[in-house]
């Protein structure tokens, strides 16, 4: 009974309970109506003014995201490339640091050598002007030595021949004497 009482409550009655007593229960269709009509009013202008602003807000928001993302990762990339142009560049830079050491080492070396070449041959001209000092000290002293064996044999000579010679003759005489090759030498 109370099921036909609601049935009939939909159909614009009242539900009663028993046929004398009042309605407990009414159910106005124009309200239901008037509140439904309201109720998709107020779903459109949520929509409308809520909703899709928010929606809009929220696709806005994973776009930045999105791009922010690509942003990172093309970041990433460009981090990871520029990494590896760092270390090639530094590879380059250790390369031609070995290499202008080796050019300098080179040159070091080559400098030494022409350094040392230079003192040989200032060394062997050294020696070779000393040898001819040498040989003509030599030449000098024994000039020196056959004048004063000349004058000893002068004066020797004088003293067994009791003779007073000129210092001319003398000279002249030591002249040829020296002119003479002598037995042991060679001229």
């Amino acid at each position: 009974m109370i099921l036909l009482g609601l049935v009939t409550a939909a159909a614009g009655g009242a539900i009663r309970l028993t046929a004398d007593a009042e309605p407990l229960f009414q159910i106005n269709l124009f309200q239901v109506v008037i509140a439904a009509a309201n109720f998709v009013v107020f779903l459109v202008l949520m929509w409308t003014f809520a909703f899709r602003p928010v929606s809009k807000m929220l696709s806005d928001r994973q776009a930045r995201i999105e791009q922010g993302l690509r942003d990172a990762e093309q970041a990433k990339r460009d981090r990871e490339t520029a990494e590896q142009e760092r270390l090639a560049t530094l590879a380059e830079a250790r390369r031609e640091s070995n290499d202008i050491l080796a050019r300098a080492q080179k040159v070091a070396q080559e400098t030494r050598d022409a350094d040392i070449a230079a003192t040989r041959e200032e060394l062997e001209r050294m020696r070779v002007r000393a040898a001819d000092e040498i040989a003509a000290e030599k030449q000098r002293a024994l000039a020196e030595l056959r004048s004063e064996v000349a004058d000893l044999a002068l004066q020797a000579a004088g003293r067994v021949v009791r003779e007073t010679m000129t210092n001319k003759r003398q000279r002249r005489l030591v002249e040829e004497f020296l002119a003479e090759p002598t037995p042991g030498t060679a001229k």
